[in-house]
């Protein structure tokens, strides 16, 4: 009497198959296809970290970026964003604080792949703290270099700022102004901004828009200079002097 053969065992008895029955909430960078257990562990932390975000909870929150932030799977540099909003004193109200200033400075400089997204949101947080000159001159520093020079987005936050903080003052004690007067060399520095902006993006609406308001304030008979204006008085203050003759440049 001859037994019949005993079937081959499936190959999965002795090697089993990945499956992968993880399931995340959020995209973790660098995500692999064949976690390990402490990669598992990492990204549930950082389910974690959002999920507290959410809720408002942000001492949690920080616990957990802490956590991450010290192992060599996480590059904490290219998380910026999340390190902008663990920095909030409420996580519902969007504020601006001198820490977060600060950060976006660094990220500037160690980040260089992001540095036009940084950029932006620096002067966007410098507006929201109500230092517009400052966030003027943070751009004109920049812009002239690359690759800031080709975005439009940087040109039009430069032109309106010029725009803002050529304005004339408000009346300080009840005292009016005479007359309503913007500063000239802004207004024309403004003009170069949005005019660069719209020549890399013609679709741009606010660069048009406000060029157009830009030519209709340059046809106003109030528009003169601050800087002008300024050195007049300055003249008066001295008795009247005459101002000395420019020298020409010689041709040779």
């Amino acid at each position: 009497m001859t037994s019949n053969p005993e079937p081959e065992p499936p190959p999965y008895v002795f090697e089993r198959p990945y499956i992968d029955d993880h399931r995340f909430l959020f995209a973790f960078p660098n995500e692999k296809k064949r976690p390990s257990a402490r990669q598992i562990q990492l990204r549930r932390l950082y389910d974690i970290l959002n999920l507290s975000l959410r809720r408002d909870d942000l001492a949690r929150a920080r616990r957990a970026w802490s956590i991450l932030a010290r192992c060599k799977e996480t590059n904490w540099r290219a998380m910026w964003t999340l390190g902008i909003t663990l920095l909030e004193n409420n996580v519902r109200v969007m504020e601006s604080n001198p820490r977060k200033i600060d950060y976006l400075r660094t990220m500037l400089l160690q980040l260089p792949e992001e540095r036009e997204r940084i950029l932006a949101e620096l002067v966007q947080h410098y507006i929201l703290a109500g230092r517009h000159r400052d966030a003027l001159d943070e751009l004109e520093f920049y812009l002239p270099s690359f690759p800031y020079h080709d975005n439009p987005v940087l040109h039009v936050y430069a032109g309106l700022l010029c725009v803002f903080v050529a304005q004339p003052p408000e009346p300080v004690g009840g005292n009016d102004i005479e007359e309503a007067t913007y500063d000239s060399n802004l207004l024309s520095r403004a003009q170069i901004f949005l005019e660069r902006a719209k020549a890399l993006d013609s679709d741009n609406i606010v660069a048009r828009e406000f060029l157009h308001k830009l030519h209709s304030l340059s046809q106003e008979p109030t528009l003169r200079s601050f800087a002008n204006h300024d050195s007049e008085d300055e003249t008066h203050s001295k008795g009247h002097q005459s101002p000395q003759p420019k020298r020409r440049r010689s041709n040779s």
